[in-house]
């Protein structure tokens, strides 16, 4: 059990029958009535956030999640195919279970897995990606005075906003929190 003087950015806690992480706090003491958190929690199965605000001192259950390395091995339509790096079990997760993620994920790319009890709970992916282009518009010199986007199909299917010099066969870094493209690799 951990109180409210315990929060900490990063901190998984089980409440209302799930796992949330504290995406952010704040202890509030107003100058009349009794002192409170306000925080910012997001469920690490499904990624929404929603907030709440405790009582100071109020008790609740902090979640230890093991953090597994795993590898992505591939997807067969309906269920995504992982290998634990270090004891090369593998398991397999229902297509819903990484529905967030599923833009992001290229085989052999590594994951972290937040597991309880050697179940998964959340897939936690990198932070930046390298995918290659599938198929973009051609981009023609002098579209636009303000630089310009177009909409490009990465390997995963993925749909991303690019500047206009990107071509097909092209390789660019993906930041996994915004789904933004952020540079041209190669």
């Amino acid at each position: 059990m951990a109180d409210t003087s315990d929060f900490r950015n990063g901190m998984i806690l089980e409440y209302e029958g799930a796992y949330y992480q504290i995406v952010e706090f704040l202890h509030v003491k107003p100058g009349k009535g009794g002192a409170f958190v306000r925080t910012k929690l997001k469920n690490v199965r499904t990624g929404s956030v929603i907030d709440r605000t405790f009582r100071a001192g109020e008790k609740l259950t902090e979640a230890r999640l093991e953090r597994t390395p795993f590898q992505y091995l591939y997807s067969d339509g309906s269920s995504y195919h992982f290998m634990n790096t270090e004891t090369f079990d593998q398991i397999t997760i229902p297509a819903e279970g990484v529905e967030p993620e599923k833009g992001y994920l290229k085989e052999n790319l590594t994951v972290v897995m937040l597991m309880k009890d050697g179940a998964p709970v959340s897939l936690e992916i990198p932070t930046f990606v390298e995918l290659s282009v599938r198929s973009t518009d051609p981009g023609l010199r002098g579209d636009t005075a303000t630089g310009g986007s177009k909409r490009a199909t990465l390997e995963t299917g993925l749909v991303v906003q690019v500047p206009l010099f990107i071509r097909i066969g092209d390789v660019l870094k993906v930041d996994t929190r915004t789904g933004e493209y952020v540079e041209r690799v190669t």
